[in-house]
């Protein structure tokens, strides 16, 4: 078993703060989740987190106008210069203090840094080749209180800076002669975000109280004057760094004199958007230039569409009950993205329209429990927030969120069909969910109101069992009737995990009574078997082929069973292997912290060769089952920005009256909330900031083998096999090179080929070989093929059927293979069960693709047979229509005089000769037309009977493009 599993992806968490970009040909979102970063293609309906991450919380995001480059920067103010091309960080810096926004300038060549009340000028990486890609090009004083927003003009002359102190500055990028610095004043709240209209200087600003305020400038952007080479006397402005050659410009309140032959700005309108007695904060603004589109959100998550300059309002409306806190528009103005850090939500609204583009929300609480769907492209979870989602797994998106239940979820699982989940929650209820029309179908409940803490479902599907968290018992329900079968008793603690065996007809039901329970469901459900351990009892897992039991204690122990003769064949001390953090507050070290700690959650692979294991740390650990031996430790995340993640408290965070982290950071802020003083009873003290703990609640292996998902305090992290290329060969030798296994395959010995390709095991000659083979010849070379090469044949076929369009050629690869070595290869079936079902997976998807293209054509031809039917019935009813008006015309002008009418009376008639010339002609052209659509459709069955029936020999490639 390979263990070269890497993070994938990013799932159950859309957005948490910071700012939203769309890509430069706006169709794809870059969301900043966490200390990561990930981009929703709208277009193509797929979500991929990119696999760098930032040391803590991503708080803002600059894209390069090209799309090619991005600037992330974190809570600390350490920032990270990424390609978006090649997913890779580039190059790190640090600017020492928390950054509020960073833009690029619409030429590319230059970004601006906002941090307290500085704006810092860089040189854009990428347009020179210098070492340090960060190189400072001027500093900018000016405002007195923190920096906001930062926006420039098209030309990348100049560009504005927002404040707390309420002040709009609009600096010059070069020293103009007529502009170097402006101050714009006329609000009495913190700027929120200030806009240039297009090829102008005229602004607009907009601040925290809902004011906008419209200024125009008297100078264009073309009358922008250079500056002649400076003097002495410019030395009240500007001074040089010696350090790194850059220049300070401090702003300053101008008089009146000074500002003769300068730029000039006047007030030409305030508007505001709050009605009488409104006190509604404004938080986010975005501007589109072209369509002049203002789009305003608010605290109280509603927001405003209005046309500028004019403040005409076009839409409103309310997407959340909590604040707004980034908005964008695409380049072309149709698509704004809304991003809710308090629910991490992430919409996309077509405002033209008024409809959803993207609507996506994660569990806006921890996650808890997670289940592969059988054919591993579906993942459901379920949180503390009483929601159960499923997402799909190639896509990354929630396609349903179930809300029945009213408490938090304990466990979810799949039926064998997957199409029915299964869900236990602490309101005392387990519901079974319909994946076809989407609705609770079944409610399981007991005749005494209890919390549900495990769940399990038999291999058949039919029986549900639940464990109770308050009255030790296991409830059993049939899934057909919903009726409760039986209680089992026996338990003298809460029943923390239940597991069926996969083959044999028993349930394991797992306790804090230090015990494990075996019960077997068709005697009566008679215990069978108690195993009894030294310490609480956490988990519980079955392997894959039922022959070996797992369990998880609280003392830290991974002991296995052999449940047929009641004895443990092995145990794995794992309590070393988690390497626990300290948090800030523990008054003890990590070391004496972790001898109390232990695994919560494990799982075995789809193999049944290794276990999976983790609980409240940062890292999962992969074990030998026959070994006992730690293979790796996967780290779940990086992210300081959570609890107990290193090692050792930072001595620069403890004074002499405490920790640091006593203090809540966020009080006093806009966004947070003021503490209230000691013995004061008002006040929400839950409202407090905290950092949560790292801590891994589930693991689940795919039952492909290929991937497995763990939640997390981050979300739903995928790891997968890693498909880059690496040199892995196979039983290599000398002979075998790229240009011998060509040469081999030009002389057509295509079994040969295959071989060889295999033995040096690269993807894409494997690929050019098997592509090579004829049609025909398919069935003498998987005749004549070993069979080790068989199985990585057909373990290659099911890869590659998952993106190739080629589909009954390597359909007929794999029922050729499983055909001939069907036996032999059902003596290995437990082995060979991830590519069988990794094989399953890949037809299903292209069965559900194909099975909707081929629906629309038949639905085309029907449209085609019954139009050609017809005949011209529609024009007698447009003629009765215009009878019954010219009728209501007659009536209407009954009172004019009898020349009128008789005049009338003639036109209609000449009116009635006329339509029934046309109404000839154009049954005539019916007749020709339904002749053509007959002859149309006669083509179309044709060529669907020949696609049918293909001629054998090479591959038959089945496209969307050429059936359209």
């Amino acid at each position: 078993m390979k263990f070269g599993y890497r993070f994938s992806n990013l799932l159950g968490t859309v957005y948490r703060q910071g700012n939203l970009n769309y890509s430069p040909d706006g169709n794809s979102v870059i969301s900043p989740v966490g200390n990561r970063v990930t981009v929703f293609d709208l277009k193509n309906n797929k979500s991929e987190t990119l696999p760098f991450a930032a040391q803590r919380n991503l708080v803002c995001v600059g894209q390069s106008p090209d799309g090619h480059l991005a600037i992330l920067v974190d809570e600390e103010g350490a920032a990270l210069l990424v390609s978006l091309i090649s997913k890779s960080v580039l190059h790190h810096f640090h600017f020492h203090t928390r950054v509020h926004s960073v833009s690029f300038s619409p030429d590319g060549r230059r970004f601006v840094v906002s941090k307290e009340n500085v704006v810092l000028m860089y040189h854009a990486p990428g347009k020179t080749r210098e070492f340090n890609p960060f190189v400072l090009d001027k500093s900018y004083f000016g405002p007195y209180d923190e920096t906001t927003c930062i926006d420039w003009t098209d030309d990348s002359k100049c560009f504005a800076v927002g404040s707390k102190d309420s002040s709009t500055w609009v600096f010059g990028a070069e020293r103009w002669a007529n502009l170097i610095y402006y101050s714009l004043g006329g609000h009495k709240d913190s700027i929120i975000a200030c806009f240039f209209e297009e090829k102008s200087l005229d602004i607009y600003t907009l601040s925290q109280d809902a004011t906008l305020c419209v200024w125009q400038c008297n100078t264009e952007t073309e009358a922008l004057q250079p500056r002649l080479p400076k003097n002495k006397a410019d030395g009240d402005q500007s001074e040089e760094l010696g350090v790194q050659n850059a220049d300070v410009i401090h702003g300053k309140v101008e008089s009146e004199q000074e500002r003769i032959g300068k730029v000039k700005y006047s007030r030409v309108g305030k508007h505001f958007f709050n009605k009488e007695k409104d006190f509604n904060d404004l938080t986010a603004a975005a501007y589109h230039k072209k369509t002049h589109l203002l789009v305003t959100g608010f605290a109280s998550g509603i927001f405003h569409l209005h046309e500028l300059p004019e403040f005409n309002l076009i839409h409103s409306l309310s997407i959340s009950d909590r604040r707004i806190e980034s908005i964008s528009i695409n380049v072309s103005g149709d698509w704004i993205a809304f991003g809710c850090p308090g629910v991490g939500q992430l919409l996309v609204w077509e405002w033209q329209s008024e409809s959803y583009v993207l609507k996506q929300q994660g569990h806006f609480n921890n996650m808890v429990a997670l289940s592969y769907s059988p054919d591993a492209q579906y993942i459901v979870t379920g949180g503390d927030d009483g929601k159960v989602k499923v997402w799909n797994t190639s896509s990354g998106f929630c396609i349903v969120t179930f809300t029945e239940h009213t408490s938090s979820i304990t466990a979810v699982t799949f039926n064998s069909t997957g199409f029915v989940v299964l869900s236990a929650s602490l309101d005392g209820t387990v519901r079974a969910f319909d994946l076809h029309r989407y609705r609770n179908f079944r409610t399981f409940t007991s005749p005494r109101p209890t919390q549900f803490f495990s769940l399990a479902l038999d291999a058949s599907g039919e029986i549900v069992c639940a464990g109770s968290q308050d009255s030790f018992e296991v409830f059993v329900w049939s899934m057909q009737t919903g009726r409760l079968l039986d209680v089992l008793a026996g338990h003298e603690g809460p029943v923390s995990s239940l597991s069926f065996s996969p083959t044999h007809t028993l349930l394991a039901s797992a306790s804090w009574d230090k015990t494990v329970k075996l019960w077997d469901m068709f005697d009566s459900w008679k215990t069978k078997e108690t195993f009894v351990l030294n310490s609480d009892v956490l988990d519980v897992a079955f392997r894959p082929d039922g022959k070996e039991l797992a369990v998880v204690t609280l003392d830290g122990q991974i002991t296995f069973w052999d449940h047929q003769n009641a004895v443990q064949t092995g145990s794995i001390e794992g309590r070393h292997d988690l390497q626990m953090g300290r948090k800030e507050l523990d008054k003890i070290t990590a070391k004496q912290a972790a001898k109390g700690r232990s695994f919560s959650t494990l799982c075995y692979s789809a193999d049944g060769q290794s276990v999976l294991a983790g609980g409240r740390s940062k890292f999962v650990c992969i074990y030998n089952v026959k070994e006992q031996l730690l293979v790796k430790k996967f780290e779940i995340s990086c992210n300081l920005s959570l609890d107990a993640m290193e090692e050792f408290l930072d001595r620069r965070k403890m004074t002499e009256f405490g920790s640091l982290a006593l203090i809540d950071d966020g009080a006093g802020d806009e966004n947070g909330v003021v503490i209230s003083l000691p013995g004061v009873k008002k006040g929400d003290m839950s409202s407090r900031h905290f950092k949560p703990e790292i801590r891994v609640t589930c693991l689940r292996f795919s039952p492909t083998g290929r991937s497995w998902a763990a939640t997390s305090t981050e979300g739903l992290l995928i790891f997968s096999l890693d498909g880059s290329v690496v040199f892995d060969p196979f039983d290599l030798d000398e002979d075998v090179t790229p240009s011998s296994v060509r040469h081999v395959l030009r002389q057509k010995e295509f079994t040969t080929a295959i071989m060889m390709a295999f033995r040096l095991n690269e993807d894409k000659l494997t690929l050019e070989v098997l592509e090579s083979v004829p049609h025909e010849e398919i069935d003498i070379v998987c005749s004549t093929l070993p069979l080790l090469y068989t199985e990585k044949l057909l373990q290659f076929v099911a890869s590659a059927l998952e993106t190739s369009r080629h589909l009954e050629f390597y359909l007929t690869w794999a029922q050729r293979l499983l055909t001939l070595h069907g036996q032999k290869l059902k003596s290995r079936s437990v082995a060979l069960l991830p590519m069988i079902q990794s094989l399953q997976k890949s037809i299903q998807h292209h069965f559900d693709a194909v099975s909707k293209l081929c629906d629309w054509n038949r639905y085309n031809i029907q449209y085609a047979l019954a139009l050609s039917k017809q005949r011209g019935m529609k024009r007698p009813a447009e003629m009765a229509d215009s009878d019954r008006d010219s009728d209501r015309d007659s009536d209407r002008d009954s009172d004019r005089d009898s020349d009128r009418d008789s005049d009338r009376d003639s036109d209609r008639d000449s009116d009635r000769d006329s339509d029934r010339d046309s109404d000839r002609d154009s049954d005539r052209e019916n007749d020709r037309e339904n002749d053509g659509c007959e002859q149309a459709t006669e083509q179309l069955m044709d060529s669907s009977h020949r696609a049918d029936h293909p001629q054998s020999g090479g591959i038959c490639c089945l496209s969307s493009s050429n059936i359209s």
